[in-house]
């Protein structure tokens, strides 16, 4: 499949954000967070921002962005309408939880509650955005059940990541954050490591002649190719990426979002704060870029069953 550049960011930018949102959500809620007013801003701002480009940048991925709002009218049915429903929902928990820390500064009664409401939405937005690909059985590396697991640990870890960051300047190493981001690291990590080899592993069940219903009569070969010159669905979904090329950028996502921010952390928590401060910013970085890569091959890796009209062997 093509990988569309704007749905790339879309889901980096705000699985970043909503791991970011739900964790300061848990963890103020615990009294695991400092109540400063300033890192509350930087905190909760960083969170809603990606998650506000993401969402205005994924506009871009449509043929006509002014009827986007009919996205939302499906949510009976669609994952997609879904995912557009809860991220408008999750406005208002997430408002009302930063109007609690920074205007009221009350972390009690009800108003803790809303940091409880901002998480829960927050992964719930995460999952409606992995089954949207989930959902999809033409493509077989996407209909997959460790897809919306890599989805939602990877938004966690990332958020961790970038939490950690942005708490370095104010309390210096917090155990508990710093726990969190090697637990969500080390299960994204692992996940990842097992969806890649399940998806590699994996003998597609449909050929041509299951597509085309003559798997009763041998082999299946097209006379002629479908038409002689390319068309959107060779650009959009013939889209491939050379077994040398996805090779080298898997371990360089394994350097960038699990490794280096693993080692940057540790560094981090045993350095003095000049150093720790710039491995903590490094992670963050580190990962960010890492996430994008390893999103940019889940799309450029799958591959539609249409193709099988188009001369593949079986998918």
């Amino acid at each position: 499949m093509h990988p569309a550049y704007s749905v790339i960011f879309l889901t980096t930018a705000t699985g970043a954000g909503y791991g970011l949102l739900a964790l300061l959500g848990v963890l103020r809620a615990m009294e695991r967070l400092p109540g400063d007013r300033a890192f509350g801003l930087i905190a909760l701002g960083l969170a809603l921002t990606l998650i506000t480009a993401g969402l205005l940048v994924s506009t871009a991925h449509l043929g006509r962005p002014e009827r986007s709002w009919r996205a939302f009218s499906q949510w009976r049915s669609s994952w997609l309408s879904r995912e557009g429903v809860l991220a408008v929902m999750g406005y208002g928990p997430a408002l009302l939880f930063a109007f609690a820390w920074l205007v009221l500064q009350r972390n009690d009664g009800w108003w803790q509650l809303t940091g409880w409401a901002a998480a829960a939405i927050s992964i719930a937005t995460v999952y409606a955005t992995a089954m949207i690909y989930r959902s999809l059985a033409a493509i077989p590396r996407w209909h997959h059940p460790l897809v919306p697991p890599v989805y939602l640990l990877m938004a966690l870890a990332t958020g961790a990541v970038w939490l950690n960051a942005v708490l370095a300047p104010f309390e210096g190493g917090n155990d508990v954050l710093q726990a969190i981001c090697f637990a969500t690291l080390a299960a994204a990590w692992l996940i990842k490591i097992a969806y890649w080899r399940a998806i590699d592993g994996a003998r597609g069940d449909s050929s041509a002649a299951t597509a085309t219903g003559l798997q009763g009569f041998g082999a299946v070969r097209p006379l002629d190719p479908p038409h002689v010159t390319d068309n959107y669905l060779l650009k959009e979904m013939g889209y491939t990426v050379g077994r040398k090329h996805s090779a080298k950028l898997r371990r360089l996502t394994h350097l960038l979002a699990f490794l280096a921010p693993g080692v940057l952390i540790v560094i981090q928590a045993a350095a003095a704060p000049p150093l720790g401060l710039a491995a903590a910013a490094l992670a963050a970085v580190s990962i960010s870029f890492g996430a994008i890569i390893e999103r940019w091959l889940f799309f450029a890796e799958a591959q539609h069953k249409v193709m099988l009209y188009y001369g593949a062997d079986r998918i």
